[in-house]
């Protein structure tokens, strides 16, 4: 079965940093795959160089099959790979409901700007998303207005409103105090339950890896240091030395 995305000997230097060393994976569809590493493993560099922010200096990245390397970041999320980010990327002086129409409308394509924002179509689209991450109650309220557990939980809502085959979560729970992290986490799984989507989120938290992901692969200066499921990876000596700093 061919992999929903498939990376083949990535390279990326910024000077004398090696970010991404001959990194190669294949992602199959359905996965919930989380990439974990310190800072500067080269998690983020794998990521914005999957979603056409960041080009390889070497290699080649495949979605279903299809050779995306030279794409940007448009054209990738066209293709259907969508994200979300460590910051959320939302429009604070407008209502959840215009950030959600105006995150649909981006997703059109280069005519998008002249298109109608407030079709019927999208605005039972961003309803059905709100109400499922429990966010429908906020839909009218300006995000400048709302804490920072719901605004990371709009981000992902927005990047939900083109159907994407394929899903990055930057960070999902940095910020998001300790007791809401997990009902945080419970919200975003229950809402992707009902979408045919791939999801790779990077992640510092161990308690929340090994209780959401299926799959992880855990960076160390920019290759992969395992791959494999949880409770292989994180007791993996070079893991836990390199990463979650829990060898003895």
């Amino acid at each position: 079965m061919t992999p929903i995305l498939s990376a083949r000997g990535l390279n990326k230097r910024f000077g004398a940093v090696v970010a991404a060393d001959h990194v190669s994976i294949d992602i199959v569809a359905g996965e919930h795959v989380s990439l974990i590493g310190s800072n500067g493993a080269g998690k983020t560099t794998f990521v914005n160089m999957i979603t056409g922010y960041l080009k390889p200096d070497r290699g080649e990245i495949f979605l279903e099959g299809r050779d995306v390397t030279a794409l940007g970041p448009r054209q990738i999320t066209q293709l259907g790979v969508a994200r979300s980010f460590q910051i959320p990327q939302l429009c604070a002086e407008m209502s959840v409901l215009d950030n959600m129409l105006v995150a649909a409308a981006c997703g059109d394509g280069a005519l998008s700007f002249w298109r109608p924002a407030h079709t019927r179509d999208k605005l039972d689209r961003a309803a059905a998303l709100l109400e499922r991450f429990g966010l429908h109650l906020h839909s009218r309220r300006r995000v400048a207005e709302l804490p920072g557990g719901v605004r990371k939980l709009l981000d992902i809502a927005m990047a939900l409103t083109h159907r994407p085959k394929i899903l990055l979560l930057d960070e999902p729970t940095s910020g998001v105090s300790a007791d809401e992290k997990f009902p945080m986490m419970d919200t975003v799984t229950a809402a992707l339950g009902s979408e045919d989507v791939t999801v790779l989120f990077v992640e510092h938290d161990m308690d929340i890896v090994t209780r959401y992901a299926s799959r992880v692969v855990a960076f160390y200066s920019g290759r992969i240091l395992a791959d494999g499921a949880p409770d292989q990876v994180l007791v993996d000596e070079e893991v836990k030395r390199y990463v979650t700093g829990s060898a003895h």
